[in-house]
Protein backbone atom coordinates (compact mmCIF):
# COMPACT_ATOMS: atom_id res chain seq x y z
CA UNK A 1 0.00 0.00 0.00
CA UNK A 2 3.12 2.45 0.14
CA UNK A 3 2.56 3.28 -3.87
CA UNK A 4 -1.22 4.69 -2.80
CA UNK A 5 -0.99 8.28 -3.29
CA UNK A 6 2.62 8.42 -5.36
CA UNK A 7 2.40 11.53 -7.03
CA UNK A 8 5.24 9.66 -10.31
CA UNK A 9 2.45 7.18 -10.56
CA UNK A 10 0.00 9.38 -12.40
CA UNK A 11 3.02 9.71 -15.22
CA UNK A 12 4.84 5.99 -14.87
CA UNK A 13 3.21 5.36 -18.42
CA UNK A 14 1.11 6.17 -21.04
CA UNK A 15 -1.71 3.87 -19.65
CA UNK A 16 -1.15 5.41 -15.88
CA UNK A 17 -1.83 9.16 -17.83
CA UNK A 18 -4.62 7.60 -19.52
CA UNK A 19 -6.41 6.73 -16.25
CA UNK A 20 -5.99 10.12 -14.63
CA UNK A 21 -6.67 11.96 -17.74
CA UNK A 22 -10.25 9.64 -17.02
CA UNK A 23 -10.85 9.77 -13.55
CA UNK A 24 -10.15 13.46 -13.55
CA UNK A 25 -12.58 14.06 -15.97
CA UNK A 26 -15.29 11.82 -13.90
CA UNK A 27 -14.22 13.89 -10.87
CA UNK A 28 -15.03 17.32 -12.88
CA UNK A 29 -18.21 16.44 -13.74
CA UNK A 30 -19.10 15.11 -9.94
CA UNK A 31 -17.94 18.36 -8.94
CA UNK A 32 -19.71 20.74 -11.28
CA UNK A 33 -23.15 18.83 -10.37
CA UNK A 34 -22.58 19.14 -7.15
CA UNK A 35 -21.99 22.53 -7.80
CA UNK A 36 -25.20 23.26 -9.69
CA UNK A 37 -27.21 21.24 -7.16
CA UNK A 38 -26.18 24.04 -4.72
CA UNK A 39 -26.85 26.60 -6.28
CA UNK A 40 -30.66 25.44 -7.45
CA UNK A 41 -31.03 24.87 -3.60
CA UNK A 42 -30.08 27.66 -2.52
CA UNK A 43 -32.10 29.36 -5.25
CA UNK A 44 -35.51 27.24 -4.23
CA UNK A 45 -34.91 28.60 -0.83
CA UNK A 46 -36.41 32.45 -1.65
CA UNK A 47 -39.56 30.57 -2.50
CA UNK A 48 -41.17 29.18 -0.11
CA UNK A 49 -42.90 26.91 -2.32
CA UNK A 50 -39.81 25.38 -3.10
CA UNK A 51 -38.25 24.96 0.05
CA UNK A 52 -38.93 21.10 0.11
CA UNK A 53 -37.30 20.58 -3.13
CA UNK A 54 -34.39 22.92 -2.47
CA UNK A 55 -33.31 20.79 0.78
CA UNK A 56 -33.47 17.37 -1.48
CA UNK A 57 -30.98 19.46 -3.62
CA UNK A 58 -28.72 20.33 -0.77
CA UNK A 59 -28.74 16.29 0.04
CA UNK A 60 -28.19 15.32 -3.74
CA UNK A 61 -24.98 17.89 -3.42
CA UNK A 62 -24.05 16.81 -0.18
CA UNK A 63 -23.92 12.92 -1.96
CA UNK A 64 -22.41 14.23 -5.01
CA UNK A 65 -19.09 15.72 -2.92
CA UNK A 66 -19.36 12.77 -0.79
CA UNK A 67 -17.76 10.85 -4.27
CA UNK A 68 -15.21 13.12 -5.18
CA UNK A 69 -12.81 11.61 -2.35
CA UNK A 70 -14.04 8.57 -3.43
CA UNK A 71 -13.18 9.06 -6.85
CA UNK A 72 -9.92 10.29 -6.16
CA UNK A 73 -9.37 6.83 -4.00
CA UNK A 74 -10.24 4.49 -6.71
CA UNK A 75 -7.98 6.81 -9.22
CA UNK A 76 -5.20 6.15 -6.55
CA UNK A 77 -6.05 2.62 -5.86
CA UNK A 78 -5.70 1.79 -9.30
CA UNK A 79 -2.42 3.65 -10.21
CA UNK A 80 -1.24 1.47 -7.47
CA UNK A 81 -2.28 -1.67 -8.87
CA UNK A 82 -0.73 -0.89 -12.71
CA UNK A 83 2.57 -2.29 -13.32
CA UNK A 84 5.14 0.27 -14.22
CA UNK A 85 7.05 -0.06 -17.19
CA UNK A 86 10.77 -1.17 -16.57
CA UNK A 87 12.20 2.09 -18.12
CA UNK A 88 10.61 4.00 -15.48
CA UNK A 89 11.55 1.78 -12.34
CA UNK A 90 14.34 3.37 -10.15
CA UNK A 91 17.91 1.74 -11.88
CA UNK A 92 18.34 -1.84 -10.43
CA UNK A 93 14.88 -1.84 -8.61
CA UNK A 94 13.05 -5.14 -9.62
CA UNK A 95 9.21 -5.15 -10.78
CA UNK A 96 6.63 -4.76 -8.42
CA UNK A 97 4.91 -8.32 -7.13
CA UNK A 98 1.32 -8.28 -5.81
CA UNK A 99 0.25 -11.38 -3.23
CA UNK A 100 -2.55 -12.64 -5.12
CA UNK A 101 -3.45 -14.51 -2.25
CA UNK A 102 -4.97 -12.08 -0.01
Amino acid sequence: MSRLFDHALRSASANHAELVRKYELYRTVVEFLAAVTFVAGSVFFFYPALVFAGTWLFLVGSILFAVRPTIRLLLELRLANLPVPAEFRPYGAPPVERDLSV
